[in-house]
Order: C-alpha cells, then structure tokens, then sequence
C-alpha cells in the first residue's frame, strides 16, 4: 500500500503547518516512529521555509509539494521556481565553534543532510526540485 498526497502551496511560513500535518497523518499510518515523523517534518519544514525566505522572498508564488508514503520509506518532492539554488553544494557548517562565535543562521541544510536518509536536487526547466527520503528502521517495521 502506497499513501500518496500532493499539495500546491503559496509562499508564506504558515501553510507550512498544512504539509507537515499531511505528512504526519501519512506516515503514522504506515508505522513509522515518532521520531522518524519528527525528522521528517523538521527537513521538509526547513527546506519549504528556505524556499519561501531565501529563494522567493514574498508572497504569493506556489510551491509543490509531492509524497509517497510506503511501509518502508517516505519521500517528498519539493519544487519550487525560485531563483536556481542547490542547497547540496552549501558546506557544513563549523559546529565546533561556540554558540557566541556562530554566525546567526547557516544550520537548515546542514539538519536536514543530518536527519534524512536520502536528499537529491536537480533542476529542470526552470524549477528547483528537493527529493527527501526518510527510510523506516527496522525497528519500528510493522511485521505482519
């Protein structure tokens, strides 16, 4: 069984509560740990707010938003037409640095490569595609 869902968003941090709400909803019933969902939510969050905040910068665009939930792996598709960015050629920040030297800022990609299984881009035609994937441990694998 396969659960899919796909949303069309407008570019303000509030309706990012909508897609990590579906998304919740999605993988819950396939058995995938607290955990797991919180990790999830807290990538696509980041990664839908970087969209919103640094890559369109006002209101009013869309962003699509794609899932596939399965009993073993969950994947959304984020994809936007902001200005070209891929976020897999940032560096990781300095963490060994103290919290008072950090600069403000600088952490979303580098929680989400920590915390997801699988994260892609391409761009094509004009659209900046994110592909996260979270895989379920096996620990929490619902055996039948």
């Amino acid at each position: 069984m396969e659960t899919r869902f796909d949303l069309a968003i407008g570019s303000e941090v509030a309706m990012v509560r909508t897609v990590t709400h579906r998304l919740e909803e999605a993988m819950q019933l396939h058995g995938f740990s607290s955990e797991e969902i919180l990790d999830t939510q807290l990538a696509v969050e980041e990664a839908i707010t970087n969209v919103i905040v640094h890559g369109y910068g006002r209101p009013g665009e869309t962003i699509l938003v794609s899932s596939r939930i399965r009993s073993d792996r969950a994947e959304v598709c984020i994809t936007d037409t902001a200005p070209r960015f891929d976020p897999l050629s940032v560096a990781d920040p300095d963490t060994g640095e103290g919290i008072d030297d950090r600069e403000i800022g600088g952490l979303g990609v580098f929680l989400i490569r920590r915390v997801m299984d699988e994260v892609s881009y391409r761009y094509e035609e004009g659209k900046n595609i994110l592909v996260l994937a979270k895989l379920k441990r096996s620990s929490s694998l619902v055996h039948s």
